[in-house]
């Protein structure tokens, strides 16, 4: 019995450690940056975008510019994207050690 109830408690330890590495990731942000950093992108640790700067030259040239206006924004996010991806990674293998190796690709517990 004793073999099992230890078991509970490392399961509950490993809960609450990530449900506070989700809260830790969630308060995080993350920049990404598109045309040489002429459009940034902030993401928080969930994805969610916070902030969006995007350099006055580009809007000066017109509309033509606003195509590559439109491609350097989702460029922006999609680099914060991947950086928040890494960070998720980075705070899970710290929450689940060993275990993290097991997990199925692709898979995110931190939201």
């Amino acid at each position: 019995m004793t073999d099992i109830a230890a078991m509970m408690k490392q399961a509950q330890e490993m809960q609450a450690r990530l449900a506070a590495a989700q809260q830790g990731l969630a308060d995080q942000e993350v920049e990404g940056r598109a045309g040489g950093g002429m459009v940034s992108v902030t993401l928080n640790g969930k994805g969610e975008a916070r902030t969006v700067h995007i350099d006055p030259t580009l809007m000066e040239e017109g509309e033509e510019a606003a195509t590559v206006l439109e491609d350097l924004i989702v460029a922006a996010i999609n680099d914060a994207r991947r950086k928040v991806d890494e960070v998720a990674k980075e705070q899970m293998a710290k929450v689940a050690g060993p275990l993290a190796a097991m997990m199925p690709k692709g898979f995110n517990p931190m939201g």
